[in-house]
C-alpha cells in the first residue's frame, strides 16, 4: 500500500536508479541519503550504487543494504605526469564498463555523488540519452564534478554560492543530503551496536570526537593531550572515531587512565550517536557542518587546513562568525586550547543550548527528500536558507 509518503504518480514507479561515486564518507553518505529517500518514496525503486573497490566503500553500503557494483578509475589531480598518463588511458575503459552497466541495469536516473569513479557513469548516461544529474556538497567544487557540471542535464547544490554552478531551470540549491540511522540492527563488530549507547549514563557528558572517515592526526593527539590534563573525568563519556592507524593507540591511552569509552576507527552509524552527543569535535566537511547543522548540536570545529580552496575553513569559519561553533586552526591546535574550549562548553549549559541553536536555524534538512523527488519525477520546489561552502 503507497502511503501518504510514497510516490502516487504511476509514471514516476519502478525507476531504476544508478549512484555513482563514492570512496569517501563526504561522497558516500549524501548518496546513501538519497537512496534511503528514494526507498521511502517509491519502494518499487531498484537502486545500484556504482563506484570503487575501497573497503570502507563496499562496507558501508552492505552495512546498509545497498547492491555495490565496481568499474576501473583512477584519480589523476596530483599524481605525476606518467601516472596522469595511465589513469587517462583508464578513462576508455571505465567508460566501456559503465555503458554495459547501465544497459544491464536498464537504468532510467544517473547521479554522480563526486569522486572519479562517478565520471564515467554520467558521461556514459549522456551517450545513452538517461536522465543524468550530479550533486556537489561543497562550494568548491572538485575536479570530476566541474567536468560533468557541463555534461549532466542537472545539478545539485549545497551552498548558494557553488563555484561555477548559478541556480537556474537546471541547478537547484538543496542543502547536502543526510542519511537516516542504519535501517536495520548492525553487523556484528561495527562498533555501533545499542550497547556502545547503553553504556552511557543520563547524566553523562558525552564528547563524540571524530576525524572523518580516515580519523585525523592532530585532532587524536591535541585531544588525547586535553584528556591527560582533565582534573575530574568522573562523568564523562568519550566515543572516538580514530582512523585506523591510531585504533589501538588511543584505546590504550583510555584504558590506563580507566576514563569510560568507545574509541574505534570508525563507526557506521553515525547519526545515532550525534544524537546523543553533548558535544562534537570534528573537522570541518560539508557534510559534518550539514549533520551537526540538523541536528543542532554545539561542536568544536578544526579545518582541515590542505582541503581543495581551504573550503573546510570556510565552513568553520561562517558557522563561528554565526555563534554556532568554536573553530580552532590546525596550526594552533594543541591540548591547552582544546581543553580551554572544552571545558569553556562543559560547564556552560547556556552558551551550548545557544549554539545549538543557532546550528538548527542554519539548517537545511531536506536535501536528500528533494533529490529523490526531482528523480522520481516530482518538482524540486523547496528553497531553505543555505549553510557556508
Amino acid at each position: 500500500m503507497v502511503t501518504n509518503k510514497q510516490v502516487t504518480n504511476k509514471q514516476a514507479a519502478n525507476k531504476h536508479v544508478i549512484i555513482a561515486g563514492g570512496k569517501t564518507g563526504g561522497h558516500l553518505f549524501p548518496g546513501i541519503a538519497v537512496a534511503q529517500a528514494l526507498m521511502e518514496k517509491d519502494p518499487t525503486t531498484k537502486i545500484l550504487f556504482v563506484g570503487t573497490r575501497a573497503p570502507f566503500e563496499t562496507d558501508t553500503l552492505a552495512r546498509y543494504g545497498f547492491i555495490h557494483k565496481s568499474i576501473i578509475a583512477r584519480p589523476i589531480k596530483g599524481k605525476n605526469i606518467f601516472a596522469k598518463a595511465w589513469s587517462a588511458s583508464l578513462v576508455g575503459i571505465s567508460l566501456v564498463q559503465a555503458l554495459a552497466i547501465i544497459m544491464m541495469f536498464r537504468a532510467d536516473f544517473i547521479l554522480g555523488v563526486g569522486g572519479f569513479s562517478s565520471f564515467a557513469l554520467v558521461l556514459a548516461g549522456r551517450i545513452l540519452f538517461r536522465n543524468t544529474a550530479i550533486h556537489e556538497q561543497n562550494a568548491f567544487p572538485g575536479m570530476t564534478n566541474r567536468l560533468l557540471a557541463k555534461i549532466a542535464r542537472s545539478r545539485f547544490i549545497s551552498f548558494k554560492e557553488t563555484r561555477g554552478m548559478p541556480e537556474n531551470d537546471t541547478t537547484f540549491l538543496v542543502g547536502n543530503p543526510v542519511r537516516r540511522p542504519l535501517p536495520t540492527t548492525p553487523l556484528e563488530n561495527t562498533n555501533t551496536d545499542d550497547s556502545v549507547l547503553n553504556r552511557i549514563n543520563p547524566d553523562d557528558f558525552l564528547i563524540l570526537v571524530t576525524g572523518g572517515s580516515q580519523g585525523a592526526a592532530s585532532i587524536n593527539g591535541a585531544f588525547t593531550d586535553a584528556v591527560a590534563m582533565m582534573k575530574d573525568t568522573r562523568r564523562l563519556f568519550i566515543i572516538h572515531q580514530t582512523g585506523k592507524n591510531a585504533e589501538a593507540q588511543i584505546q590504550q591511552f583510555y584504558r590506563a587512565r580507566e576514563i569510560r569509552h568507545k574509541a574505534a576507527a570508525f563507526f557506521y552509524d553515525m547519526p545515532a550517536i550525534q544524537d546523543r552527543a553533548d558535544l562534537v569535535i570534528s573537522r570541518a566537511g560539508a557534510g559534518t557542518v550539514s549533520e551537526l547543522c540538523i541536528k543542532g548540536k554545539p561542536a568544536i570545529l578544526v579545518p582541515y587546513p590542505h582541503a581543495a580552496d581551504d573550503h573546510q575553513t570556510a565552513n568553520a569559519r561562517y558557522l563561528a562568525d554565526q555563534g554556532a561553533c568554536i573553530m580552532i586552526a590546525d596550526k594552533d591546535l594543541t591540548g591547552e586550547t582544546l581543553l580551554a574550549a572544552i571545558e569553556d562548553l562543559q560547564h556552560n549549559t547556556d552558551k551550548r543550548v545557544e549554539m545549538a541553536d543557532t546550528m538548527t536555524a542554519l539548517a537545511m534538512p531536506h536535501g536528500a527528500d528533494l533529490i529523490a523527488g526531482r528523480i522520481l519525477g516530482t518538482d524540486v520546489s523547496k528553497r531553505n536558507k543555505n549553510v557556508p561552502a
